[in-house]
C-alpha cells in the first residue's frame, strides 16, 4: 500500500477518555498496552502528522444512549461497558456533561478533532462501522485508502478494518498507535489484534512507518 494525497485519510476509532485516560474507566484493562505502545503520543504524532500535510482525518466515536439500555441482549463487552456507564451519554441531542467524561475525546487530542476540519460520523453502537455513517463520509471524499488506529484493537479496531476491506478500501492499521485489553482468563486482546491485522490488512505500520508513508504522499503532490 502508498499512500496517496488525492485518496488517503487517517480514520482514528474511540479516541475517548474512558479508553486512553488514566483516569478512563476501562484502564485497568488497556492501560499496560496503552503505555507500553505509547498509543496516545503516537496518535498525536499521526494526527499532527495529518494536518500539517493536508489529509483528511475522520473520527468513529463510540457512545451509549440511555435508550441503549433497552437493549434486551448483550455480548460480554457489551455488558460491562452498559454495567461500568463506559461512554455513556446524556443523549443523542444532549451535551449536558459531556465535556470532561469519559466519552469526551481525550484533551490532548481536542485541538485536532475540534478544528473544525475534522469528520466525526454518527457512533458505531457495537464495534464496526455498519451502525454509523463512516463508510458514506468516505465515499463522498472519494477516499480509497485508509490509515487506521485508535481503539479497541481487537474489538472496534479490527471491526472496523473487517467491514472497511469488504467495503473495498485499501487500509493499513498503525500497530503502535491501537493497544488492547488485558483478561485473566480471554487473553491478550492487543496481541490477537496483530495476528489478525497481518492476515487481513494491506499494510501493519509503526508510527514511524506511517508517518514516513504520508510524508512522501505529501512530497508527490507537490512535485506534480
Amino acid at each position: 500500500m502508498r499512500v496517496q494525497m488525492s485518496d488517503t485519510a487517517l480514520v482514528f476509532i474511540d479516541p475517548q477518555n474512558d479508553v486512553l485516560s488514566e483516569h478512563g474507566k476501562n484502564w485497568g484493562a488497556v492501560g499496560a498496552s496503552v503505555t507500553e505502545n505509547r498509543t496516545v503520543e503516537n496518535m498525536e504524532r499521526l494526527f499532527v502528522a495529518a494536518k500539517k500535510n493536508g489529509y483528511p482525518v475522520f473520527i468513529s466515536p463510540h457512545y451509549f444512549y440511555p435508550t441503549d439500555d433497552g437493549w434486551r441482549f448483550n455480548g460480554p463487552l457489551e455488558s460491562d461497558e452498559f454495567k461500568t456507564r463506559t461512554f455513556a451519554c446524556a443523549g443523542a441531542l444532549d451535551l449536558d456533561g459531556f465535556s470532561g467524561s469519559g466519552a469526551d475525546w481525550l484533551d490532548r487530542f481536542k485541538p485536532y478533532v475540534e478544528d473544525g476540519r475534522t469528520i466525526v460520523v454518527s457512533p458505531h453502537k457495537v464495534f464496526g462501522p455498519q451502525t454509523n455513517d463512516l463508510v458514506l463520509q468516505l465515499r463522498k471524499r472519494r477516499v480509497d485508502r485508509i490509515i487506521l488506529g485508535g481503539m479497541l484493537a481487537n474489538m472496534c479496531v479490527e471491526s472496523h478494518l473487517r467491514e472497511l476491506l469488504e467495503q473495498g478500501f485499501e487500509v493499513a492499521v498503525v500497530k503502535d498507535a491501537v493497544a488492547g485489553p488485558r483478561h485473566p482468563e480471554w487473553g491478550d486482546g492487543y496481541q490477537a489484534a496483530l495476528v489478525n491485522y497481518r492476515f487481513l490488512a494491506h499494510a501493519v505500520w509503526s508510527t514511524d512507518e506511517a508517518l514516513a508513508q504520508m510524508v512522501e504522499g505529501a512530497a508527490a503532490r507537490a512535485a506534480e
